[in-house]
């Protein structure tokens, strides 16, 4: 069994990869999606969106992560998974599943689950591209507007070289709304000889432990539930280790939220890192009372020098001080 982290553009980037991966349980993630259009992309491209590479294509806790190129262009989509094979991309991931309305009008993601030859020849292309130790593997949604071709599509990817599939278990056109269609995954991989990961509306232990049963697939990539409650990989890790699962209580959970604001104040603009701090704790509400009530406090708020007093962050040119990071970390 497999736990992996999903790629979410504009959320899960190298910091919150860094933070998520040193809690715990997930077995491997992904980068959010390098575009790709009509061009090879030079290599700082990739470093932006994976800087990870730089220290072997794993994150500081060291799990290995993995490289996701998104386009339409089976010819460019190779040779910039060549390009990144070349930079040591461990797995050249290709994105069919993206539903944002600005992809899918640049023909990129799930748009292209109504071209099941389309996407044969894409990963065709792409397999023959990479080195045959470099693994080629999809995410995809169950189609564009219905689920029906869900196992065309699959068919598809699979017999054009991809060695693992992770079915995001919605339509493009459902978005991120439930319910999800957790049989749909039991019916891919009832269809194609490679690993099949349940993707969607895994919020919890008793989320994943249904979608397991339904599924029935052991593999899974957690997207929001894992964002919102940082110790659901490493819950589930414990359960099928055979140990009692021992969450997090908000007193681990908040010195990680005040890393993530002063690293984040470092890295970037004053006018966006506020944003970026109210992002992530929106999404921790959902699981903690507690950041429900200091994204209360703090929505409005945009001066960054006021939400360091608040997190107890200060900022002392290269040496900062914040409050010591849970242990059990």
């Amino acid at each position: 069994m497999q736990i992996a982290l999903a790629p979410m553009e504009g959320l899960v980037d190298e910091l919150l990869r860094d933070l998520l991966t040193r809690v715990g349980g997930i077995d491997w993630c992904v980068t959010e999606f390098v575009r790709v259009c009509d061009r090879l992309l030079p290599v700082a491209q990739f470093e932006k969106l994976a800087p990870e590479m730089r220290h072997g294509w794993r994150t500081r806790a060291g799990t290995p992560m993995h490289l996701q190129l998104l386009g339409s262009d089976p010819v460019c989509l190779a040779e910039n998974a060549a390009l990144a094979a070349e930079l040591g991309a461990p797995v050249i991931d290709l994105n069919f599943g993206c539903p944002a309305k600005t992809v899918n009008r640049s023909r990129g993601g799930a748009v292209l689950l109504d071209e099941p030859e389309l996407l044969h020849a894409i990963v065709r292309e792409v397999r023959r591209a990479v080195p045959a130790h470099v693994p080629v593997t999809a995410k995809m949604r169950l189609g564009y507007t219905r689920p029906e071709g869900a196992l065309e599509c699959a068919r598809a990817l699979v017999e054009g070289g991809a060695a693992q599939l992770v079915v995001h278990a919605r339509t493009k056109v459902e978005g991120y709304r439930p319910p999800v269609h957790w049989e749909w995954v039991a019916r891919v991989q009832e269809v194609v000889a490679v690993p099949v990961y349940a993707n969607g509306e895994i919020w919890t232990l008793g989320d994943w432990q249904r979608c397991r049963q339904i599924s029935g697939v052991e593999d899974v990539m957690l997207g929001r539930g894992l964002v919102s409650r940082p110790d659901l990989a490493r819950q589930i890790a414990a359960i099928r280790a055979g140990r009692a699962p021992e969450p997090l209580d908000w007193g681990a959970v908040q010195p990680l939220v005040s890393e993530f604001w002063l690293r984040a104040r470092r890295r970037v603009a004053p006018r966006y890192a506020p944003g970026r701090l109210k992002q992530w704790l929106g999404m921790l509400a959902r699981s903690y009372p507690e950041a429900a009530a200091l994204f209360a406090e703090l929505r409005r708020e945009n001066d960054c020098a006021r939400l360091d007093v608040r997190l107890g962050v200060e900022l002392h040119g290269a040496s900062p001080t914040m409050p010591e990071p849970c242990a059990a970390l």
